[in-house]
């Protein structure tokens, strides 16, 4: 196990040391001497790579990680238990994708809470705002969350930007209504087939923490138009 460990550290110290210092000083090759050999130092630099990417984007110390590593691989004493390290580094990545992404909350949070004045709008409990367009008969169906529905739409960020649109494609799409994203799964049990509403979605009922294609950035608040059409199967 402790050779395994030497194998991963070295690597990731070579690969530290390359990445801080651009000097012409040629690092010493080990010898590779069975297929175990070769084939043991290449996972070391797969998992050399990918730690340094991991690292460089989470902003993390290098040096300390290949030192954890290493404790870990060999079965030392190490400071946190398993749990306990995935929470410490799951609440790190939070914050600092918070931090990261403030501008953009900032600017959802504004805009919800102006929205929240017109008296066109309605907010719920979970902070999803939604506006009528259109009502349809008061008497048609409306969906539950396992319900399967077809609709219309049109997605736009806070800026009117627009990132997915049914409309445009002229295609309805259909889909289980406990499949898609909270503030849908909410805001279209509110909604008579034949209504259209403008739905105002703050980003926890939205994607949440993480991008959604090459325009909706994590943690931001989406805005859609969307007409319900039918319900293709109720359970």
């Amino acid at each position: 196990m402790r050779k395994i460990a030497c194998i991963v550290a070295g690597s990731l110290l070579s690969l530290g040391a390359f990445a801080q210092k651009n000097n012409s000083t040629t690092p010493t090759m080990p010898v590779l001497k069975t297929a175990k050999d070769t084939a043991s130092y290449a996972y070391g630099i797969v998992l050399g790579n990918s730690l340094k990417r991991q690292m460089n984007s989470a902003d993390i110390d290098q040096e300390l990680v290949t030192k954890a590593v290493t404790a870990a691989l060999a079965n030392d004493p190490l400071p946190f238990t398993q749990e306990d390290a995935q929470r410490i580094y799951a609440d790190y990545q939070k914050a600092a994708s918070l931090k990261q992404h403030e501008a953009t909350i900032k600017d959802g949070e504004a805009f919800l809470a102006n929205n929240k004045k017109r008296k066109e709008v309605t907010t719920t409990a979970s902070g999803l705002q939604y506006e009528v367009l259109k009502k349809g008969d008061p008497n048609a169906p409306m969906p539950k969350a396992t319900d399967r529905v077809k609709v219309h739409y049109h997605g736009t960020l806070i800026d009117g930007s627009v990132f997915d649109s049914s409309v445009e494609r002229g295609t309805p799409a259909e889909f289980p209504l406990n499949g898609v994203i909270k503030g849908w799964t909410e805001g279209l049990q509110y909604m008579h087939v034949g209504d259209k509403f403008k739905l105002f979605l703050p980003y926890n009922l939205a994607y949440g923490e993480r991008a959604a294609g090459a325009k909706i950035k994590p943690y931001s608040a989406l805005v859609f138009e969307v007409e319900l059409l039918e319900i293709t199967s109720a359970k």
